[in-house]
């Protein structure tokens, strides 16, 4: 790889073009391959070809076509590159976030931070940051320190229209917490890097959704508890139910990263995802 390349991918899959020279190719089949995704560009290799597109030509489709080929595939990441259009489907999982995380990855974006915190609309200005998205955290240097967003902790996000440095961008505004005080972080860019961010962050937000759904009433309520403020050696007493009940409450809300064990004696603290997820639950009620 050249230098400041960075492989972000390196897995078995499968790909199709869907649409050549733009052109519907409704009698496309799959094809298996070894699929790269670096931030430089993106490599499908099978035994007697290899293609490499720069991950600068790649975006994501919005409105792929449907053709048959796909009736039996889930988690299909359609790729526009040009006048086509490239399904990638790897394993279980989509490679949509991947795809995002290289298109942003060391690009320069505008940054407004904190736009709005605890509801109040703060005088910041628009700078620009370098992007970077490491173990499900964007850091990005501000001039003012480091700016850092757990994506297990986004609870909202939004994109309007909105005039920045004299030029109507596309903004997208996200809400997280920092410090346990709710803020809004905007951010934006090209049309490619918008595009990027709204479906990273639109990514985190189902997945957090889908974490409170998890969870059965009796779990709402130690989660409420705790974000409250309850001891968890008080909780068996608080909640009324028993202490093994309790426990094993707690082992679930560990297995989905809503709290962090403090002692092997299952004493635990709500992080960032807990709190988020707390706040929906009480939202629900």
């Amino acid at each position: 790889m050249s230098d400041g390349e960075q492989k972000l991918v390196d897995t078995q899959g499968d790909y199709l073009y869907a649409v050549r020279d733009g052109q519907v190719n409704d009698g496309a089949t799959w094809k298996s391959c070894r699929l790269i995704i670096t931030n430089k560009r993106l490599v499908l290799a099978t035994s007697g070809n290899k293609q490499t597109v720069p991950i600068s030509n790649v975006e994501i489709e919005d409105e792929p076509p449907d053709i048959g080929a796909t009736a039996h595939m889930t988690n299909i990441t359609p790729l526009s590159v040009g006048n086509n259009v490239i399904f990638l489907a790897a394993g279980e999982g989509g490679l949509e976030e991947d795809v995002c995380r290289a298109m942003l990855h060391d690009q320069i974006i505008l940054v407004k931070h904190p736009a709005v915190k605890g509801g109040v609309v703060q005088e910041t200005d628009w700078e620009k940051a370098k992007f970077r998205y490491v173990d499900d955290t964007i850091k990005m240097a501000l001039s003012d320190g480091r700016l850092t967003i757990d994506m297990d902790n986004v609870g909202n996000i939004d994109t309007t229209d909105t005039q920045v440095r004299g030029k109507e961008r596309l903004v997208v505004s996200v809400e997280h917490t920092e410090d346990d005080i709710s803020v809004e972080t905007y951010l934006t860019g090209t049309e490619t890097h918008t595009q990027a961010l709204d479906s990273l962050f639109s990514t985190a937000v189902e997945k957090n959704e889908a974490n409170v759904d998890q969870l059965d009433e009796q779990e709402s309520q130690v989660l409420m508890a705790l974000y409250s403020g309850v001891s968890p050696f008080e909780m068996s007493e608080f909640v009324g139910m028993p202490v093994d009940d309790v426990e094993e409450v707690y082992q679930h809300l560990l297995e989905i990263g809503a709290v962090d064990e403090v002692r092997v004696r299952t004493e635990v603290e709500l992080n960032a995802r807990g709190r988020n997820m707390a706040s929906d639950a009480m939202s629900d009620q």
